[in-house]
């Protein structure tokens, strides 16, 4: 094998690697509501009045939330996106 075709497998072997890994890390997080600091929201709010992230007013906004690590949540002292949601209809 010549050293170009070498790289092009290594380079190919990492990137599939790359691939697989991705969606395992997703599953590790968790959106958590209400605990996220003003300006540094993950997304759009519950209320929809906005939609992007980093677009929060308010420090530990209850409609806010942030990605975290699966299982943190209530140890931050957050919420899960029902009880976001029933609390910012309220």
């Amino acid at each position: 094998m010549n050293q170009r075709a070498l790289m092009a497998a290594a380079a190919a072997s990492l990137m599939s690697m790359t691939f697989v890994s991705l969606p395992a890390a997703a599953q590790a997080k968790e959106k958590c509501y209400g605990i996220a600091k003003a300006g540094q929201n993950d997304c759009a709010n519950v209320a929809g009045t906005h939609s992007c992230a980093g677009q929060s007013k308010v420090d530990m906004d209850k409609g806010e939330w942030k990605y975290v690590a699966k299982g943190t949540c209530k140890d931050l002292k957050g919420l899960s996106q029902d009880e976001a949601k029933a609390l910012v209809k309220s």
